[in-house]
């Protein structure tokens, strides 16, 4: 599959540390490189002997179902989840700094990854944050893009996106259903720019409708939990491209892979020159299994994610277009089948890539043509045009019709 060679999420971790003109006793300070992600610069300013008489913990008003939810809440001790949950209040409430009960740095920051992983509603805080260790307990300061009038302003603006977006499916709608209506939804109307502001939260994504995979992912897993669909936002690495976001859905009681940014033809375009119509969408990165999707993905190494086996929502099976074998004459009955229908394309999967090195060389020299000529017949061209593309990742082949 041809994509643009450049996609990263996440810039490279710099972790800086400052402490200039500060005597403390037993000061230390120390750096992690957090494994989990790229997206959280930590900046410890040290450690200190508690001296405060009265640590001014806030009162947690969090409900355990505002986070039990969250696939990475569920994999943390109950301590860790305290510190999750005064995080997630201090951060949802803007607070300048927060006060946790935990003294240890490196837990501390991958709570906050995991937090938020969990929720991406939290978009202004930008996952930077300083932080100060006491004996018993730390002091952290988030870094927020917006304050004030500017971030209700930025959280309306937000949510009218997502209700505009929502209004478009029924609640009652079957969880397929529901999936797959956000994940095009998001393809046919969020460009991908890697200097797009604000490109790692769901903002750029519903507000600007320009993003990277980060805002592609955190949009879908924002649009699905509305829609009451438990949505993972995955990361790991794409093979000498770097680091990358996706999803994992549980539909119908089972889990599947879903990788909203590789599902936009846009990638094959840019580097063939193709004319794919705007609204065009990859289904293969649709509720698809691991094996499928890890011929490309690499997860995390520290998460271990559910598994994804089954292809019951496959997209091509479900559409009579998966073949376990190739046949030519069904292929060709399939193309011709679009082209009565005046689809502006027809796409079809095969099970594996030695099915697929089968039938690559009958259907460019053979069956695309005589299609083509079926199409010249049926709507009296002189001369027809058309493109074809292939997700040999994915063992999808793809051809775009042009009826003019």
């Amino acid at each position: 599959m041809k994509r643009r060679k450049r996609r990263s999420i996440f810039p490279l971790i710099v972790l800086l540390l400052i402490c200039v003109g500060i005597m403390l006793s037993a000061l230390w300070l120390s750096v992690k490189k957090l494994s989990v992600d790229t997206d959280i610069t930590q900046e410890v300013i040290g450690t200190l002997t508690n001296t405060e008489p009265d640590i001014p913990f806030s009162d947690l008003v969090v409900e355990e179902t505002e986070v039990s939810p969250g696939f990475y809440y569920q994999s943390l001790t109950e301590d860790q989840k305290t510190v999750y949950k005064e995080i997630f209040q201090g951060v949802r409430d803007q607070q300048e700094f927060i006060y946790v009960h935990s003294p240890d740095s490196d837990e501390i920051g991958d709570v906050f990854h995991f937090l938020l992983y969990d929720h991406p509603e939290l978009f202004w805080c930008t996952g930077e944050m300083q932080l100060i260790n006491y004996d018993t307990y730390s002091t952290l300061r988030p870094s927020y893009t917006y304050q004030g009038e500017e971030w209700q302003q930025k959280k309306a603006e937000v949510e009218s996106a997502a209700a505009a977006c929502l209004a478009g499916v029924s609640m009652d709608a079957p969880e397929y259903d529901k999936v797959r209506y956000v994940y095009e939804y998001i393809i046919r109307t969020v460009d991908y720019n890697m200097e797009a502001p604000d490109n790692q939260n769901i903002y750029s994504a519903l507000v600007n409708k320009a993003s990277v995979c980060a805002g592609y992912s955190r949009a879908a897993q924002y649009l699905l939990q509305k829609l009451g669909i438990e949505c993972i936002y995955a990361i790991g690495t794409i093979p000498q491209q770097g680091p990358h976001a996706w999803n994992i859905v549980k539909c119908n009681g089972q889990y599947y892979q879903m990788d909203v940014t590789f599902g936009d033809p846009v990638f094959q375009q840019d580097e063939s020159s193709a004319d794919i119509p705007a609204d065009s969408v990859n289904y293969a990165y649709l509720c698809c299994t691991d094996d499928a999707l890890y011929k490309n993905h690499t997860p995390d190494p520290v998460i271990v994610y559910p598994p994804c086996t089954s292809l019951d929502l496959n997209y091509y099976l479900l559409n009579g277009r998966y073949f376990d074998n190739y046949d030519g004459y069904t292929v060709l009955e399939g193309m011709n089948q679009s082209i009565y229908a005046m689809q502006p394309s027809f796409s079809c999967q095969f099970a594996g890539d030695e099915v697929y090195a089968q039938a690559r060389d009958d259907l460019i020299n053979n069956i695309l043509p005589q299609a083509a000529q079926n199409l010249a017949a049926y709507y009296g061209l002189g001369t027809v045009w058309y493109t074809y593309l292939e997700d040999t990742d994915m063992n999808v082949f793809t051809v775009y019709w042009n009826y003019s």
